[in-house]
């Protein structure tokens, strides 16, 4: 994978751009090169595709292009994931660009896209596949936050609450960190949010607060998950069979689930799934989770869908959504 950081002489923004970079690898083996280009002219700016400096080309392309921004040798400006404005793109983001171009190269799958949250792109699966992505990039790497993170979901799968904040200070205590400040970092990366009073409030796929997503674990409590593929991706992530009630938003039926030996089954059978989001900054569970629902059929949900042109989205066959959910939260707790 190339690299190529596009600036302006002495861009104060540049080091800080490396770093995230460098923190948005992380122990990930994936080959990078980088390589910088200095330009001082509009010209230059404009033949190389800089729109601000710095840009970042990921083999060649720029995974932050907002259409209709002119070339520029100005200071760029981010908007991360949670509404900050930057010099450079978060870590959140970085890791969900270079997730995404790693797998076109050796898949052969759509080229790396900006990550903003679930932000509906072009093309068939777009929106599942944005969404996969961003839930794999925010995922902590660091130890202390991989514990606590840990310990949050497996309270929430044996209790449907979070941990008390003395059990989880007694997690980072081992690792030799705050936990105050191992929440906040988790909450600022989107992997948890949190109350303003400090509280977890959610974990994906699990919400602290009553959802219209309600699970029964066989092995463990009753939760409520964010959304309808993070109801269907916890039977995966704790290996054990699930019953998922939820709602269907369009005619108010109900919605049974279950998953059974990883074999997805719904009542009524013709049970799809609605994978969208508006096109906003800011958490997925803000901006994407409340468009993320079972419908009973599929011309309900393309009904829902047409009457709601500001929300991109796509509509998955039961069976396809249970692999996006496994995706996404198969190997959460094995990270």
């Amino acid at each position: 994978m190339k690299l190529e950081i596009l600036q302006v002489p002495d861009c104060p923004n540049v080091s800080v751009l490396e770093e995230r970079i460098r923190e948005a690898i992380g122990s990930e083996l994936v080959e990078v090169d980088i390589v910088h280009r200095v330009l001082d002219t509009a010209s230059d700016a404009a033949a190389a595709g800089m729109t601000g400096s710095p840009t970042l080309l990921v083999d060649g392309k720029d995974p932050f292009a907002v259409p209709g921004q002119a070339p520029s040798v100005s200071c760029r400006l981010y908007r991360s994931e949670i509404g900050a404005v930057s010099g450079a793109p978060s870590v959140v983001a970085l890791r969900g660009a270079l997730h995404s171009a790693d797998s076109s190269t050796t898949s052969g799958s759509t080229p790396g896209v900006a990550v903003d949250c679930c932000a509906p792109a072009s093309g068939e699966s777009s929106a599942a596949a944005v969404l996969g992505a961003w839930r794999a990039a925010a995922q902590p790497t660091d130890p202390s936050e991989r514990a606590v993170h840990h310990a949050i979901l497996l309270g929430f799968a044996s209790s449907g609450q979070a941990p008390a904040a003395a059990d989880l200070a007694a997690v980072a205590a081992k690792h030799d960190a705050s936990v105050a400040q191992v929440l906040e970092r988790l909450h600022t990366a989107d992997v948890i949010r949190l109350s303003r009073s400090g509280n977890v409030e959610s974990a994906y796929p699990f919400s602290a607060a009553p959802t219209p997503h309600r699970v029964r674990i066989a092995t463990g409590a009753q939760v409520y998950a964010m959304c309808a593929i993070d109801a269907l991706g916890i039977a995966a992530m704790l290996d054990t069979d699930v019953a998922i009630e939820s709602v269907d938003p369009s005619t108010g039926e109900p919605i049974t689930v279950t998953i059974r030996d990883a074999i997805v089954a719904a009542q009524p059978p013709t049970t799809v799934v609605f994978v969208g989001a508006q096109a906003t900054p800011g958490p997925s569970a803000d901006t994407c989770c409340s468009y993320l629902n079972f419908f009973g059929d599929r011309p309900t949900a393309q009904n829902w869908a047409d009457a709601h042109p500001q929300v991109g989205g796509i509509i998955l066959d039961l069976a396809d959504a249970q692999l996006l959910g496994t995706r996404i939260f198969g190997n959460q707790l094995r990270a």
